[in-house]
């Protein structure tokens, strides 16, 4: 039977979906995977990337742990490509490589001022709440008055956590640092900005909801957002999800927070639909004063046009929420427009030539950018997987495919790697430290202590 060493680099679900496909489905050859995370914990932006307060999305962990505790795929955590282990590396010891590894920096918005003081990137404040260990352990929650410009659920998320109180977060597996930096939060005011309309935004129906939901915080929409063309009236009727979306809006219409008219909340969050920002402006000191934003109105098809009107709302800091960008990667094609590896269906291709280069595929974020639920990873992965099994011709050639090799390179690099047996040890110390307090766990946040308690030392 043919032997099939594979690489993977990226242990959230798109590099675990590829790994278990590609084991359950093929029966020709001997297969034999390698999971590579610069992380020392697997499960990428499930882990790091969803509010700590969403629990049932955390349930996508439940599944992606069945595959891993099989046994039947290595984990080589706290090794980082490009240093740790090269693609020339990956060529010596594997058949073929599949990239996996997601889009988690955020996409750059042009506005004048944009890059002032207090004007941050949403994936960074997410990774903070989330407890990454790359980001620092303090965030600035000084402002009173904050914008979140984007109107899809990584929009809401931030929303949602900056005008949460940090006292109904303590049944979450919120760590220490990010408590105590929300528990001394000067936050009273929220302000959500979509060029769009309320027919047209790209949240969904769920994170909408889970707004209304919160403790002492008032919801304040204003009714000239309300004021629906054919377009919008026709999303309302065909589609559901619209059609959910509009009910929650207009039942929000009807409470006295409407207009910012009242509500006795000691925090508002406002969603102002049909604003397109302009630009930010700042203080003496380079610090966020106010976002300018124009009054957009429905262009008829669903898109919006400008009107010409400005309004300017006072803020002290500002959150881009309007996509994520991936990162590239040491020796592999890389798309610096659109922030994805070049790709056919999985296949990488050469930068400038569009040709396939042999041995190296793409699935995730990284291969199609940052749109799609889990299940859309999933079917992601099985065409990715299905290229490289018919690719059987063009596999690299490995001079060393044994499996002692990547430990044994890993040691003499003086990599301190760690495997799925210092995941059980770091889940078993992060549910003891929740334990005391009956909560599910709490994170450990420094990269340092992950590794020291993964690897027993």
């Amino acid at each position: 039977m043919t032997k099939l060493r594979l690489a993977i680099v990226g242990a959230g679900p798109a590099g675990i979906y590829a790994a278990d496909l590609l084991l359950k489905a093929e029966r020709r050859f001997d297969v034999s995977i390698d999971l590579f995370e610069q992380l020392p914990a697997p499960y990428g932006l499930v882990r790091y990337g969803v509010a700590p307060d969403h629990p049932r999305i955390k349930g996508i962990i439940t599944a992606l742990r069945d595959v891993l505790d099989r046994g039947d795929i290595r984990l080589f955590g706290n090794v980082n490509f490009g240093t740790d282990i090269t693609l020339e590396d990956l060529k010596q010891h594997y058949n073929a490589v599949i990239f996996a590894t997601g889009a988690r920096r955020d996409t750059g918005m042009d506005i004048p001022g944009i890059d002032a003081v207090g004007s941050y990137g949403a994936a960074d404040y997410v990774s903070w709440f989330d407890g990454h260990p790359d980001v620092p352990r303090e965030w600035p929650l000084d402002a009173a008055s904050v914008a979140v410009i984007g109107n899809g659920n990584v929009a809401l998320d931030v929303s949602r956590m900056l005008a949460k109180h940090a006292d109904d977060l303590l049944v979450t597996e919120v760590p220490a640092n990010v408590y105590e930096g929300m528990k001394a939060s000067a936050v009273t005011d929220v302000h959500v900005f979509g060029r769009r309309g309320p027919a047209q935004v790209k949240f969904t129906p769920l994170e909408l909801r889970e707004l209304g939901e919160l403790r002492d915080v008032d919801m304040v929409v204003y009714d000239e957002d309300f004021d629906y063309d054919d377009a919008s009236r026709d999303a309302i009727a065909s589609n559901k999800q619209v059609m959910v979306i509009d009910r929650v809006l207009q039942a929000w219409r009807k409470r006295d927070s409407v207009n910012n008219a009242g509500g006795s909340a000691s925090r508002r969050l406002h969603l102002h639909f049909w604003a397109r920002p302009v630009e930010v402006r700042s203080d003496e000191d380079g610090r966020v004063a106010a976002l300018v934003y124009e009054r957009t109105k429905p262009d008829g098809t669903g898109g919006a046009v400008g009107t010409g009107e400005l309004r300017e709302v006072p803020i002290q800091a500002l959150y881009r929420a309007v996509g994520y960008f991936g990162s590239p990667l040491h020796g592999v094609p890389f798309d610096k427009k659109h922030g994805v590896i070049p790709n056919r269906e999985g296949q990488v291709l050469a930068k400038d030539s569009n040709q396939r280069v042999p041995g190296i595929y793409a699935t995730g974020w990284i291969k199609r950018g940052p749109v799609g639920l889990i299940g859309h990873t999933k079917s992601d992965a099985m065409e990715t997987v299905r290229h490289l099994i018919n690719d059987q011709g063009s596999w690299w050639q490995p001079e060393d495919p044994s499996e002692e090799a990547i430990p044994a390179l890993l040691a003499e690099r003086g990599v301190r790697w760690t495997d799925l047996d210092g995941w059980h040890r770091l889940d078993e110390h992060e549910i003891a430290l929740g334990a005391p307090e009956e909560r599910v766990r709490v994170k450990l946040v420094p990269r340092e202590d992950m590794i020291r308690v993964s690897r027993g030392e």
